[in-house]
């Protein structure tokens, strides 16, 4: 029997056979067919879960103690009204109000009581939201205006530095203040105007006029965003963390035009993408004069993965942030439900294509170091948004790391997947940083679940001629037919490690192949998957160009993911016996089941599909092992918490080496905060 009969049993049988495959009547296995079928059915048809749904009342912190939605609301504390007591203000309040806001006024020309400027801002924000229900806009902007140049002279003046107490209440009821007046002035601001930075813009109101400018602080460019949404509108339903931080600012979702440019760059960008931002306004203070009489305020919008604090009147101020908002925002629009069709990818390889490529989500940024996701078998990138949600919300991981993530069609064998990320790679590369001059795209590192670490380990591999043998055993001179489809396959079974990954994280990969790819499955693939038709045209105009040349012609022109996943599969010993870069650092996560199932047992000691001994590796640093099953390994605490503590060696090991490349004190430092 030659070499090709051997490993397939010829190309006239009905069935691949693999060498020491036990062949079962498939009856035996007709509970299972008829799972995945129904599942798969199931998976195609129906429509993907919510990320967000939008609140019928917008969350607001003074709703409570301002009692804003109550019959009798809105009204000021007690605390407000006992201030009023004790300067004599009380009755006049209920008589006319804006007398009432004046006389307090002239009071704090005379005596700068901190108690009366809370008073102050709280009665103005009060009357603003009275005067928005009764559609007096010009009034509410004046009201907001006043409440948010008081609670900023109340947090900021130099005056009050000996009698503010941070540790009082009030001084974060004072900061609620601020926020909420800002983000009421701007949810008018929005009506009346279409909100653009860069731009200047003249408020009238009854008592008086403001001038605001608009700036940017971060890598946007002015005309970037389409518009803004702010997040107290929407509330988070299915990723399972919420990350923000208190501060000051008002947390918007910035959401990016579409891709009308011809710059390059833009294909890396999906369309609807929206990004955290927080707004600011900083208030000039008048010569001889306080931050309440300000007339001039800068309004800023800044980037909160660039900085977690701003500089205000001399004061290191906290941003108030929300990291997942504005994600949940982008996953649930249309588009990326579209692009991550994940039964698509799986059944449809040839249709889900058009949408393959590397996808960032935020800016690109030169000093960060990239970590590329890719998903596994029947995925997409939305698998991974609970651990992308959750390592942002660490300030170290944030400030020295970007996520990229890569989409691919999972129904094609890994190996071809993989061939198209090393050329995407080089591609992006080109994009982004052709004269490789940004040090930290060379300390990438590389996260990969289930067939997705396959994928990134093969992009660290120097194939030498090892994966060809597994085709043939002449030397490729002989290989005859048409130039582009030589290429093809010489670039599928030869290549290099990239020299820009510096190491890969591995979750409940199958590195000697999964039982889930049995002759049942195997054989269901093959009814299911739609293999894209140029790439069986090439593997079988070469196949019919160089006869006897292939020990194996089955592997060039039918082979889909779940045939390349079988255990039998030579190529895995190829990949265990292949030569890797020396330079890179592997980790390993394996899921071990502490309570399986019947039909996850079958699988051997594991996650229910990729078992222990197919998963361990013997040349890595580390390896955790938790209690999960396979399709959401990589979404628990544990892997999360995992990567995290890998990818803050990486950096430990990234910044001795810039220690030793460069002088002392000149190596890269990275400021977290703006200044005036």
């Amino acid at each position: 029997m030659d070499a090709r009969s051997r490993w397939t049993g010829g190309r006239s049988t009905s069935k691949r056979i693999w060498p020491g495959q036990n062949i079962r009547p498939a009856k035996r296995r007709l509970p299972f067919v008829a799972m995945v079928v129904v599942v798969a059915f199931m998976a195609s048809g129906c429509s993907t879960a919510r990320y967000l749904s939008a609140r019928s009342v917008r969350d607001n912190p003074l709703a409570a103690p301002l009692r804003l939605m109550t019959r009798k609301g809105p009204q000021i504390n007690e605390r407000t009204w006992n201030t009023l007591r004790r300067y004599g203000l009380r009755d006049g309040y209920d008589v006319d109000a804006r007398v009432c806001l004046r006389k307090i006024q002239k009071t704090l020309d005379e005596n700068r009581d901190p108690e009366l400027i809370h008073a102050l801002a709280e009665l103005s924000y009060v009357e603003g939201k009275k005067a928005e229900t009764a559609g007096r806009t010009s009034d509410a902007l004046g009201h907001f205006g006043v409440a948010l140049t008081n609670s900023y002279d109340y947090l900021f003046s130099d005056e009050l530095s000996e009698t503010r107490n941070q540790y009082d209440p009030q001084f974060r009821a004072t900061c609620d203040l601020y926020n909420e007046s800002l983000e009421d002035t701007l949810r008018l601001l929005c009506k009346e105007h279409h909100i653009k930075p860069g731009q200047t813009y003249r408020v009238k109101t009854p008592d008086r006029e403001f001038v605001i400018q608009t700036q940017l602080r971060g890598n946007w460019k002015p005309d970037e965003f389409d518009h803004y949404e702010f997040v107290s509108d929407y509330e988070i339903e299915t990723l399972r963390s919420k990350h923000t931080t208190f501060g000051l600012g008002v947390p918007m979702i910035a959401v990016r035009k579409g891709n009308e440019s011809t710059d390059p760059r833009e294909k890396y960008y999906p369309e609807g993408l929206s990004y955290g931002v927080t707004a600011m306004m900083r208030c000039a203070k008048p010569e001889n004069g306080t931050y309440r009489d300000a007339n001039t305020c800068v309004l800023e919008f800044f980037d909160p993965l660039s900085a977690n604090q701003v500089r205000l009147a001399n004061h290191w101020v906290p941003l108030e942030t929300d990291l997942t908002t504005p994600l949940a925002f982008f996953l649930d629009t249309p588009r990326f439900r579209e692009r991550n069709h994940e039964t698509e990818g799986l059944l449809n390889p040839a249709g889900a294509a058009k949408n393959r490529g590397l996808y960032m989500l935020e800016p690109y940024d030169p000093n960060r170091i990239p970590v590329l996701m890719v998903h596994g078998l029947w995925s997409s990138p939305r698998t991974w948004m609970d651990m992308f949600n959750d390592l942002r919300s660490f300030p170290e991981i944030r400030e020295r790391y970007q996520f990229w993530f890569y989409l691919y069609p999972s129904g094609q064998p890994f190996w071809l997947s993989a061939t198209q990320l090393r050329a995407d790679l080089r591609d992006l590369r080109k994009t982004f940083d052709p004269a490789h001059a940004d040090a930290r795209m060379d300390q990438m590192v590389l996260v990969g679940h289930s067939m997705g670490g396959l994928i990134s380990r093969m992009q660290t591999i120097d194939s030498g001629d090892d994966f060809w043998r597994i085709v043939s055993d002449q030397p490729t001179e002989k290989l005859r037919g048409d130039a582009e489809q030589r290429d093809k396959l010489v670039s599928t079974l030869f290549f290099k490690p990239n020299q820009s990954i510096s190491r890969v994280i591995t979750i409940g990969t199958p590195h000697r192949g999964s039982k889930f790819a049995n002759e049942v499955t195997r054989w269901l693939a093959r009814k299911f998957i739609k293999l894209p038709t140029m790439n069986v045209l090439t593997g079988e105009s070469l196949v019919k160009s160089n006869p006897g040349l292939f020990r194996d012609t089955e592997l060039l022109t039918m082979t889909n993911a779940i045939d390349s996943l079988a255990p039998e599969s030579p190529i895995f010993p190829v990949m265990q016996r292949a030569k890797y870069s020396p330079t890179v650092k592997y980790h390993n996560i394996i899921g071990v089941l502490k309570d399986p199932t019947l039909l996850q047992r079958k699988a051997g000691r594991g996650d229910g599909v990729v078992a222990y001994e197919s998963a361990t590796m013997e040349d890595t640093d580390s390896e955790l092992i938790v209690d999960a099953e396979h399709t959401n390994i990589h979404m628990t605490g544990q892997a999360i918490f995992e990567v995290r503590r890998i990818l803050l060696d990486h950096l430990k090991e990234v910044d001795s080496e810039d220690r030793v490349a460069v002088a002392a004190g000149s190596g890269d430092i990275r400021e977290v905060g703006f200044q005036e």
